[in-house]
């Protein structure tokens, strides 16, 4: 069924809200109002107040409530209303979600899921990619969808999984993306890649947000004649499909990271020191990165421009990758 990016993930939720009746939902505003983005739209109607509770605007809150089900045997999925809102509660991830498991052997199945991303003019307090924080942390999983099919995929995969796990959903994706999505159950392995688009003489690693535009700048050099590019779309940076990675740099010597969050130390510094430990004598070529400017993402649509990483500057990082 062709559905968008925000209604593959209300599906996810409708089917495991079925299938496990241990499922809950838990946020600001999820229950009669359906979620800021409309992510819940019909759950309390149908599940009601017990398994789609409303909370006040308390994230350390919600996430605390949320472990505490989890110990109790529940599944929590936990809704951050925009994943700049996090740092509320970041001690009850870090310190306690993610160290349960390190300290008692106790399983914390919980998903926390953060609308996340810039390019709809959100300012600097709405518009953040806080998913490096998070990967540095052991104990946590993280996934960045980048497709309808795959933000419900990768979300049911989540739930079911026994680890807490951060889900990034791309809120430039929500109703700019339809595709095809499976009815009923389909789950997507967490830790695997997908090759968006073949190639053999250069690689583009990337991720969430930015797979489209790597697609599309990939398209056009091949119609051009500039280069078969390979768009390589990591799913997930915890667990990372590091084979998968290997292998394509293997295959085209040539690699260039594409990120949306900042570019220093965000997380194209980690897949460039992996390439470059472990798959060095395969590169024709300095690996490149390309990320946001390292500043807070301004109000302005302009602005906002200046900062994101652009489809001109893809165009041209590649030109100089390949000329090397």
């Amino acid at each position: 069924m062709l559905r968008t990016y925000i209604d593959a993930i209300n599906d996810a939720l409708h089917v495991e809200m079925e299938r496990d009746p241990s499922v809950f939902c838990i946020g600001e505003d999820i229950g009669p109002y359906g979620g800021a983005f409309k992510a819940t739209k019909g759950l309390y109607a149908k599940f009601g107040e017990t398994r789609v509770i409303d909370t006040p605007i308390a994230e350390a809150g919600i996430i605390g409530m949320a472990i505490g089900a989890a110990l109790c045997g529940y599944r929590a999925v936990a809704e951050m209303q925009f994943a700049d809102f996090i740092t509320n509660g970041f001690n009850e991830v870090v310190t306690v979600a993610a160290m349960t498991a390190y300290r008692w052997a106790l399983p914390v199945p919980i998903v926390i899921r953060c609308p996340s991303g810039a390019g709809l003019s959100g300012g600097p307090f709405h518009s953040r990619n806080p998913e490096v924080w998070f990967a540095h942390q052991p104990g946590l999983k993280v996934v960045c969808p980048s497709t309808p099919e795959d933000a419900k995929g990768l979300l049911i995969a989540a739930i079911r999984d026994p680890n807490p796990v951060m889900y990034f959903e791309h809120k430039r994706l929500y109703r700019s993306l339809k595709s095809e999505v499976p009815d009923g159950e389909y789950v997507v392995e967490l830790g695997k890649a997908r090759i968006v688009r073949e190639g053999n003489d250069a690689t583009i690693l990337t991720y969430g947000g930015t797979v489209p535009m790597a697609q599309e700048v990939a398209d056009e050099f091949a119609s051009n004649g500039k280069g078969n590019i390979e768009v390589i779309d990591l799913r997930s940076l915890v667990p990372l499909d590091k084979d998968a990675i290997y292998a394509s740099v293997r295959k085209t010597n040539r690699v260039l990271v594409l990120h949306e969050d900042n570019l220093t130390a965000g997380f194209g510094a980690e897949l460039v020191a992996l390439v470059t430990e472990f798959a060095f004598e395969s590169l024709d070529a300095p690996v490149m990165r390309l990320a946001s400017f390292d500043s807070p993402v301004p109000f302005a649509p302009n602005l906002e421009k200046m900062v994101l990483p652009a489809k001109g500057e893809l165009t041209s990082k590649l030109d100089q990758l390949l000329s090397y």
